[in-house]
């Protein structure tokens, strides 16, 4: 059996990949922590992670028993406290705040939030719609618990789950414009056109080079447009001609007026949509709410190049939602 210090220095460490923050964390020494984990390898027999003086990363062994331990390990702190609760006569409620983008990562959260109440009928669950301008404020000032939204992300204190959706790529164009035509575009179009971009002051730069980009892959500057702030002053901007901007191809099926035509990419990555928590402070409903979210969402048509929570690349972090 595992001691309780093993068990969260693994755990907690295995988030974290730093010695020090994990230590803190757990309100122990660094060398508390070195000497836990060393003598949890001798047991297991090899080594769970490969540290060197700039990283630290989990072993093949320690992704696979990461994410073995984790569900049953945030399982046992949530019976815990339904055991307390119902013990008080209180019952076991709470709050879980749930973000979304897209119209279609809104349309999936919210069935599975019905079928979430159902099943948990103490537990409340609070809809959010996340905005372009500050698509991690939520993450980071503990008003959203859990996320369905665009990747990348890309961050030390948010942990990234499942891709969801991979959605082919388009280009919004206004409806008089030259693109309008074409019965596809190229990355390398953009140079001949104004993007409507984002104001991007919370927002990370690899994120917006990701989907407002600044050059083409050929290196060729993109005229950029006005800065926004809503999707909705996006469409507005485009239909009024005044820039173009890139959108997933489904977003026709929401968005589609008259002024505005979807032109798709030819050559475009696919814009990806995963689900992230943070990696503090995680609400106890949070691994039910995910299990419930799994069953009803459609198979990752496609592997997420771009999303990991932070480099090195994380292989944990594409797991299925049930070994979260």
């Amino acid at each position: 059996m595992l001691e309780r210090l093993e068990l969260e220095a693994f755990l907690t460490l295995a988030e974290e990949l730093h010695f020090g923050r994990t230590a803190e964390r757990l309100h122990v020494t660094t060398s508390r922590v070195s000497q836990t984990i060393k003598r949890l390898e001798r047991r297991v027999g090899t080594q769970l992670f490969t540290r060197n003086s700039r990283s630290v990363s989990l072993t093949e062994v320690g992704k696979q028993l990461h994410a073995d331990l984790l569900p049953a390990y945030e399982q046992i702190g949530l019976g815990l406290a339904q055991a307390i609760a119902i013990g008080r006569g209180l019952g076991i409620k709470g709050v879980l705040r749930v973000g979304w983008s897209a119209p279609w990562c809104g349309n999936l959260v919210v069935r599975a939030a019905d079928l979430f109440r159902a099943r948990h009928p103490d537990c409340e669950v609070e809809i959010t719609e996340i905005q372009l301008c500050d698509p991690l404020g939520g993450m980071r000032d503990g008003s959203i618990d859990v996320q369905l939204t665009e990747f990348p992300v890309c961050e030390t204190d948010i942990v990234t789950g499942r891709l969801v959706f991979a959605e082919p790529r388009a280009l919004i164009v206004p409806a008089d414009h030259p693109f309008a035509t074409k019965e596809s575009v190229s990355l390398e179009d953009l140079a001949d056109a104004v993007l409507v971009t984002l104001a991007d002051a919370r927002v990370p730069r690899y994120w917006m080079d990701r989907y407002f980009p600044r050059r083409t892959p050929a290196g060729r500057p993109v005229p950029q447009g006005p800065a926004t702030h809503y999707w909705s002053e996006i469409l507005v901007h485009v239909a009024s001609g005044t820039g173009v901007s890139t959108v997933a191809a489904r977003a026709e099926q929401f968005h589609a007026r008259p002024g505005l035509t979807f032109v798709p990419f030819r050559d475009a990555s696919t814009i990806d949509y995963g689900l992230m928590w943070p990696a503090a402070g995680r609400n106890p409903f949070l691994l039910p709410f995910l299990e419930v979210l799994n069953e009803l969402a459609p198979p990752a048509s496609s592997p997420d190049p771009d999303g990991d929570r932070a480099a090195p690349h994380r292989d944990k972090d594409r797991a299925p939602l049930k070994n979260i």
